[in-house]
């Protein structure tokens, strides 16, 4: 069983930077692929950023490419999402997402066991 809870939400205005933490239990965290996704009012919830373990893989949605980058620690059990260049488009409720039945990162949520309660952007024009 794994556990997962994000931080680091918040009101920023466009331009801004935010960095969002999601931190892990259990003992196997390491192993698990990791992914960002976002849900905005009225949407289905979206692919935004994954990344394999091992740290040897990365993957981005086109609309946040140059602009977010994933990171893991795995001492830390947490995994990292930072956010640049921030638009208001970009607000949404942020879930991290652990995928323990693989080793490659993908973009489907349908593909994740584990999900956190998620956590408010929210990017003001």
């Amino acid at each position: 069983q794994v556990q997962l809870v994000e931080s680091g939400g918040g009101l920023v205005q466009a331009g801004g930077s935010l960095r969002l933490s999601c931190a892990a239990s259990g003992r196997t965290f390491g192993r698990y692929p990791m992914g960002w996704f976002r849900q905005a009012p009225g949407k289905e919830r979206a692919f935004v950023a994954a990344i394999s373990w091992g740290l040897g893989n990365f993957y981005y949605a086109n609309s946040v490419k140059g602009r977010f980058t994933i990171s893991r620690d795995n001492a830390k059990n947490t995994v990292y999402l930072q956010m640049n260049s921030l638009k208001p488009e970009d607000t949404a409720v942020y879930y991290c997402a652990a995928r323990s039945r693989a080793v490659v990162a993908t973009s489907s949520p349908a593909d994740y066991d584990y999900w956190g309660q998620g956590t408010q952007v929210t990017v003001s024009s």
